[in-house]
């Protein structure tokens, strides 16, 4: 059957610091070294092997993909890196500390952005600090100003289908190392979780999530390696 590991990067400059992040290209905290490397170790203690790697084109995720494959004696497996992986845009809120947010806006409005399920927060203003539409990474693609978690969805899922799904139906066994609300597309396509539930979904920093699937690619079972 095929495999499929999921594993949100290892914490960030920005998680630590709690701000908005998003698109914007921080680097992981000692602590996030550790947690990638930690998860690679335990996958190679678990016996998982892989044949193919997906990650987004964010800092983050590709060190923390390349830590865990470093620790697994993988470091020359392929990789392929695409922005579709990225995290979901922030727009305006980008850069600010969420508890300062919430004391400005409101924690009932900075709950509405963070976690609902269609509504974006506030556009990113041109020319902001945090700006990434001259970003040469980006040059093939209308950067988002903004997005919510339905639209981080809706730009992951071609990815998925168009050259994920098809690696795994091949036989390739796949690791992706991306993003909280990346993650959370691929785990609600997956899972086939609710709107109303997707936004609840906790997806911790450097914890590899192991999907048991069929040859259809349904999910059968899906768990935490830490806890099998």
């Amino acid at each position: 059957m095929p495999t499929l590991v999921l594993i949100r990067h290892g914490q960030s400059a920005w998680n630590l610091e709690n701000r908005f992040t998003g698109w914007w290209d921080v680097d992981v905290t000692e602590q996030g070294a550790a947690e990638a490397r930690a998860a690679g170790e335990l996958m190679a203690a678990k016996g998982l092997d892989f044949d193919l790697t997906f990650t987004s084109l964010q800092t983050r995720a590709i060190k923390t993909l390349n830590l865990a494959l470093e620790a697994m004696g993988r470091l020359w497996l392929p990789t392929e890196k695409h922005w579709r992986l990225n995290e979901r845009h922030y727009g305006g809120l980008t850069g600010l500390d969420k508890a300062e947010t919430a004391a400005r806006h409101g924690d009932e409005q900075v709950k509405i952005w963070r976690r609902s399920f269609d509504v974006p927060p506030p556009v990113q203003e041109a020319g902001s600090a945090y700006d990434l539409s001259s970003d040469r990474r980006y040059a093939d693609i209308d950067v988002p100003a903004t997005e919510s978690l339905k639209d981080t969805i809706a730009r992951v899922l071609p990815y998925w289908n168009g050259r994920i799904a098809p690696a795994l139906r091949e036989g390739n066994r796949v690791l992706i190392s991306a993003h909280g609300n990346s993650l959370r597309a691929l785990v609600k396509h997956l899972s086939n979780i609710p709107d109303d539930e997707i936004t609840g979904l906790e997806i911790p920093t450097g914890q590899p999530i192991v999907y048991e699937l069929d040859a259809d690619l349904t999910a059968t079972d899906r768990y935490y390696l830490s806890e099998r």
